[in-house]
Order: structure tokens, then C-alpha cells, then sequence
């Protein structure tokens, strides 16, 4: 098998992988479940996460032949997975439903309880599926047994994204934390570089997944995955969403946009008032 067979033709690849996707069904309708008991569809984004830790354990005592690429992949993502369920969970912690949700749930009313399984609930358990496949394939192969170059590659990338997105997080977290900051745009650290560091880095761990998964056969159709990760975070639920009240909501917010990169890190152009003196 070459690095461009498609690695799902093996019957027992397809098996244990169609059962990753009920070992999620089932996962986001509990969370689902206690979302209704907790009036928090929020806690979706706290599974987030975890669920790709689950995938990443699941596969791994599923295939057979397991090898010092299992090992690696299964700790990366339970580390990176168990990171962000963490920040997420400390974030919202004590404070009302994410806004996001609370509108959604006014504008279904009555219905909302049962759209919710299926607009936010079935969908972010379909996608988590879908992106774990360079997990379910590297996973799944027992050759090379050893590690290579793209694993090495893949590490030293997941690394850089990883300390971007946790850094990132660290540096908000702690503006926030400061009451003399309210109101005000966090510009200094990673910031500087990147409107989103957080979100970046999230995107570099999926495209450090898919290199390690070209280490192994078939690997190489998996780079659907960060792709798919990366258009969410820059177009969809991440940098698009986000940005669209902060203009207004924000004083200092427009020109930070100005200066500053919306996804890819750069060095941050001169603000305009530094241009005017």
C-alpha cells in the first residue's frame, strides 16, 4: 500500500472507524442530554476537545499492531484535547450560557431544545469524526513501526501550534483578568503578530496530525482534515464569527485590525496614530 492508496478499502479499517462514529453519536447525545439538564448548550465547545481524545484512545485500543506512532498520537491529542476542554471549562465556569447559544436558543423558542441536537450537537460530532481521520489512520497502520522524518515533522509542527493556541489563550486570559482592561484590545504578545494566535495554533496542531499521518500508507488523502479545520476557524465558528460585532463593540478595535495580521502571524505594521507623530 503506497502514501496515495486509500486507506479505508481494508474492511477492519472501515469497521473500527464506523464504530469511531458511533463511539461519538453516542458521546454528543449524553453531553446533549446534560445540556438540556443544565440549560448550557455551551457545554458543546467544552466536549470539543475531549471527544478527539476519546476518538484518539478508541482507535488506539481498537487496531491491532499498535506502534511508537500510536503512542505519540494518542498523547498529543489527549494532551492538546485535554488543554483545551480545561480552558474552556475554567472560562465559561459560573458565567450564563455563551451568547452565541443564548440567541439561538430565543430565536427557536420552544423548539430549541431538539434543533440544538442537531444544529450544534450531531454537527460538531460529525466533524469531529471527519477531522480525526489522519488519528484513525495513523493509528491503523502497524508499518513503519518506527518513526520518521513526517512523525518528527508533524511533532515539531504540532509543537509550534500547540504553544501558540495555549500561550495565546494564557495572554487573554490574563488581560481579561484585569479590570483595568475592560474595553480595551489586547495588542501586545503573540496578539501583536496575530489577531487570533489561539486560533492559529489550533490549525498548526491539525496540520502536524496530518503530517505525522503521511508517515504511514494512505496517509496523504487525510489532508481533507486540516484543511476542513482550518477553513472552520478562519471562516466559520472562529476569525469570521468573532470579528463581527468587535468593530463596533470595541474602541481601538478597527485599528487594530489595521495593523495586525487576521490569522497568519506577522510582524505588526505601525499603528496610525505612530504614523501621524
Amino acid at each position: 500500500m503506497s502514501l496515495f492508496s486509500w486507506p479505508f478499502v481494508d474492511p477492519a479499517v472501515l469497521q473500527t472507524t464506523l464504530q469511531g462514529g458511533l463511539v461519538v453519536f453516542v458521546a454528543v447525545t449524553l453531553v446533549w442530554a446534560l445540556s438540556l439538564a443544565l440549560r448550557d448548550a455551551g457545554i458543546a465547545d467544552i466536549f470539543w476537545g475531549s471527544g478527539f481524545a476519546l476518538l484518539a484512545v478508541f482507535y488506539a485500543v481498537s487496531f491491532d499492531g499498535a506502534t511508537l506512532r500510536t503512542a505519540l498520537v494518542v498523547i498529543l491529542t489527549v494532551v492538546w484535547g485535554g488543554r483545551l476542554s480545561l480552558h474552556i471549562f475554567r472560562r465559561s465556569r459560573g458565567k450564563p450560557e455563551d451568547p452565541r447559544y443564548a440567541a439561538w436558543r430565543e430565536a427557536a423558542g420552544d423548539t430549541f431544545w431538539w434543533r440544538s441536537y442537531f444544529t450544534v450537537f450531531l454537527l460538531q460530532g460529525f466533524l469531529m469524526w471527519v477531522i480525526s481521520a489522519p488519528l484513525a489512520v495513523s493509528e491503523a497502520s502497524s508499518v513503519p513501526a518506527g518513526l520518521t522524518l513526517w512523525d518528527l515533522l508533524g511533532l515539531g509542527v504540532w509543537l509550534t501550534g500547540f504553544l501558540f493556541e495555549t500561550i495565546g489563550d494564557a495572554q487573554l486570559t490574563a488581560f481579561k483578568a484585569d479590570p483595568a482592561n475592560r474595553g480595551k484590545v489586547l495588542d501586545s504578545g503573540l496578539w501583536a503578530w496575530t489577531r487570533h494566535p489561539n486560533y492559529f495554533g489550533d490549525a498548526l496542531v491539525w496540520w502536524g496530525f496530518f503530517l505525522i499521518a503521511l508517515s504511514v500508507p494512505g496517509g496523504a488523502w487525510t489532508v481533507f482534515s486540516p484543511v476542513l479545520m482550518t477553513f472552520l476557524l478562519v471562516r466559520v465558528s472562529g476569525v469570521l464569527l468573532l470579528e463581527k460585532g468587535l468593530k463596533e463593540s470595541k474602541p481601538g478595535y478597527a485599528e487594530y485590525v489595521a495593523s495586525t495580521s487576521a490569522f497568519f502571524p506577522r510582524p505588526p505594521r505601525r499603528r496610525r496614530a505612530e504614523q501621524g507623530r
